[in-house]
């Protein structure tokens, strides 16, 4: 096979075409074989497609999804959430994201709510994380919250940004969950109409079908 000067030099054989298409091949199939079970389950969940149960979830959908990016948050050490997900991550996880911009009594039912429902996750809690962006707090519970949240991160606004919410979810009118997935989009949203067992049974039949987070 011939090669270039600097290819000689270098000890390095440029691939040949074939190498280079079965290179391709390959690294498409890991991309398959890694994540696609992630996109089937989405699909899957969204239209009932081969879902032999017929299942109908309870919370409300967003189509298309929201990528997590357009709320703006951060951690308290001002990593941005959305530096949390992605197809590159190691540790995929699902979230729980509780936002209000006043957390009154219904707020504070939804912290609940999300707490008991990642606690019925049993043995696929680990999946699931928590967090909570809340523009402002009772002085009662933020006394209380170390003891009883303590598992459930609290987020901020990036400096000098509006969060996008997506359609149908404003904080300022009334408290909701959002559920992101894995890869960082916003998919479903819930309230204080649904109960623990509604949210509940989505997030498992989700769980059940994706091989991701």
């Amino acid at each position: 096979m011939t090669t270039t000067t600097a290819d000689s030099m270098s000890g390095r054989e440029t691939p040949s075409p074939e190498q280079t298409r079965r290179g391709r091949r390959t690294a498409i199939l890991l991309f398959a074989v890694g994540f696609g079970p992630m996109v089937l389950a989405t699909i899957m969940f969204y239209t009932g497609w081969l879902n032999p149960a017929g299942h109908t979830n309870s919370g409300e959908l967003l189509q298309p999804v929201v990528p997590v990016q357009v709320l703006s948050l951060e951690t308290h050490t001002g990593e941005p959430l959305a530096d949390r997900f992605g197809s590159d991550k190691t540790d995929p996880e699902w979230l729980m994201l509780v936002t209000a911009s006043n957390c009154t009594d219904d707020c504070e039912q939804l912290l609940y709510l999300a707490r008991q429902v990642n606690i019925a996750l049993g043995k696929e809690a680990a999946r699931v994380s928590r967090a909570a962006w809340l523009g402002a707090m009772p002085a009662a519970l933020d006394a209380r919250w170390e003891q009883e949240y303590q598992r459930m991160e609290r987020l901020t606004l990036m400096p000098g940004t509006t969060p996008d919410w997506p359609e149908g979810v404003n904080p300022a009118k009334e408290p909701r969950i959002l559920l992101v997935d894995p890869f960082g989009n916003v998919m479903m949203h819930y309230g204080t109409e649904h109960t623990g067992k509604q949210m509940l049974k989505d997030i498992k039949q989700l769980l059940k079908l994706s091989q991701i987070g």
